[in-house]
């Protein structure tokens, strides 16, 4: 190919089968949650989502290996991934939006200050605090406890900051052409992704069974399970992608030159780290 040719892929037939089978996804889910079945749907959409992710990328990596991308092509990928990155920031500034508008606005509010302090009149006898023990209405209650910042949250602080440090030394092994040590740091960095999603159900299994924060603890815990646990979805997802990258590392896949694959999933694991953060300050810290 020379160097002014741009490749056009061949037809693909995974567009068409994404949609499908995301149609299946949704329909099953939104049969679930509100009907109580679906659940054959919901099945066959995540083994769908499953394939269309294998096959798919299994494309644009033999493409990629044949030597098929240039610089353009290059250009296009990483243009599609931090737009993708972009999304994510928004997904999650909409539910860290939705914490601050309650601690700043709505409790305040519901206490009797500003300009909607009229909302005050509802429960007369509540007093805004955070984290919330004690809502407005008594039929909701709050969790009796919160989890201590200092003990598991700090240790996957410790962790998840970790692995974007031996993510880096991965990726410089890369570049040095450091095979083996590319392939120790990244193993490295699963284990210590690992561990921190054991830590994590460890913490929730410690959260709902003996400090009563569940989901059903009025604002506080809805707030906190929300965003721990899509952060949790995250760091899974990371790891998947790391494994991936792992399994193209032993099959000798990758050039000191030509790797944004592994650069684009430490883009992602690098912005996980980033977001555990934000939590760990405004979630359990503050």
């Amino acid at each position: 190919m020379s160097s002014s040719s741009y490749y056009v892929p061949a037809t693909s037939k995974w567009p068409i089968i994404a949609v499908v089978v995301m149609g299946f996804l949704m329909v099953g889910a939104g049969m679930l949650m509100t009907r109580g079945e679906g659940l054959l749907l919901l099945l066959i959409g995540l083994v769908g989502v499953v394939w269309v992710f294998v096959g798919w990328f299994g494309d644009v990596m033999k493409e990629a290996n044949a030597g098929l991308y240039d610089a353009q092509m290059d250009r296009s990928f990483r243009q599609g991934m931090a737009w993708f990155i972009f999304s994510e920031v928004m997904f999650f500034a909409a539910f860290f939006g939705a914490l601050f508008y309650i601690r700043t606005f709505a409790l305040p509010w519901l206490d009797g200050e500003g300009a909607k302090g009229v909302t005050a009149l509802l429960w007369p006898d509540f007093v805004a605090s955070w984290p919330l023990m004690n809502t407005p209405d008594p039929s909701i209650g709050g969790p009796r406890e919160v989890v201590n910042p200092w003990t598991l949250p700090l240790i996957n602080t410790l962790l998840l900051v970790t692995s974007s440090v031996t993510l880096t030394f991965a990726h410089h092994a890369l570049k040095a052409q450091k095979r083996i040590q590319l392939r120790n740091w990244l193993i490295v960095t699963l284990v210590l992704g690992g561990v921190f999603l054991v830590v994590q159900g460890v913490e929730y299994v410690h959260a709902w069974t003996e400090l009563g924060l569940t989901l059903q603890a009025g604002i506080y815990g809805a707030t906190f399970f929300l965003l721990t646990g899509f952060h949790g979805v995250h760091v899974t997802i990371g790891a998947i992608i790391l494994l991936v990258m792992l399994v193209r590392v032993l099959r000798g896949h990758f050039t000191p030159e030509k790797h944004f694959a592994f650069e684009a999933a430490a883009w992602y694991w690098h912005f996980v780290d980033v977001v555990w953060i934000g939590l760990f300050l405004f979630v359990y810290v503050f």
